[in-house]
């Protein structure tokens, strides 16, 4: 079982930045990464790393905004988000796979979520 704590989220004006930090209970080994979910929307994805940090892929919508990288000495990802967007205002959740992926049914565990909120 990994246990995964979400911090960082709050509001913030739009074109502002913010940054997430999401720590493991103990190192994954696994893909880790961020999805969100907006009011009356459906859970979406917005970006996953692998293991090693090699490799990353965004969601086309946060691509060029949000950076995410990690540190393994410390079991920690992080979310940084520039230039945010009033549509960018969710609860964002920290989540572990076993590769890189998109899909939530592949997803092996969720943190609790942390909300952000983008004030126009």
């Amino acid at each position: 079982q990994v246990h995964l704590v979400e911090s960082g989220g709050g509001l913030v004006q739009s074109g502002g930045s913010l940054g997430l930090s999401c720590a493991a209970s103990r190192r994954t080994y696994y893909a880790m990464g961020w999805f969100r979910q907006a009011p009356g929307k459906e859970r979406e994805f917005v970006v996953s790393i692998d293991e090693t940090a090699t490799t990353t892929r965004y969601a086309d919508s946060v691509r060029g905004r949000f950076t995410v990288s990690r540190d393994n000495a410390v079991n920690t990802v992080y979310l940084q988000m520039n230039d945010l967007k009033p549509e960018d205002t969710a609860v964002y959740y920290c989540a572990v796979s076993l590769d890189i992926t998109t899909n939530q049914a592949r997803i092996l565990y969720w943190g609790q979520g942390t909300q952000v909120t983008v004030s126009s």
